[in-house]
């Protein structure tokens, strides 16, 4: 598995949820935001600051960037961060965009899974 370049951004993020189909209002522009619409709910994932007071919400998370841009062909790129997480015992929420990868885990976690990461032979930025 490759050796990645993570950094951790500064905000506490929520992870939302909605009922499906309804409309919801997309976050203010920041380093990370997700709205994901399915048949069976609609996913908002944003800065806690910006949580929908009228969305069932589990907060507390951090984010880890992976700090990498690649064909999406490229095999391993998320494996390589989830392994050593699942094997340290941290939950994640997991996303990604066209041309990189998004790894929250709790805010309890994150000292836990940096050292994980780095011994995993990572580099993160916090």
């Amino acid at each position: 598995m490759p050796f990645l370049n993570l950094s951790l951004l500064e905000e506490t993020y929520g992870i939302c949820r909605f009922p499906g189909g309804g409309p919801v209002k997309p976050p203010s522009p920041g380093p990370f935001s997700l709205l994901i619409y399915s048949v069976e709910e609609t996913t908002l994932v944003c800065p806690l600051d910006q949580a929908p007071p009228d969305a069932e919400i589990d907060a507390g998370w951090r984010c880890l960037r992976i700090l990498v841009s690649t064909d999406l062909s490229v095999p391993g790129i998320l494996a390589s961060t989830l392994a050593p997480l699942a094997k340290a015992g941290i939950g994640i929420f997991a996303s990604s965009t066209f041309s990189t990868d998004y790894v929250l885990v709790k805010e309890q976690d994150v000292d836990r899974a940096v050292e994980a990461l780095r011994a995993a032979g990572h580099r993160i930025d916090v």
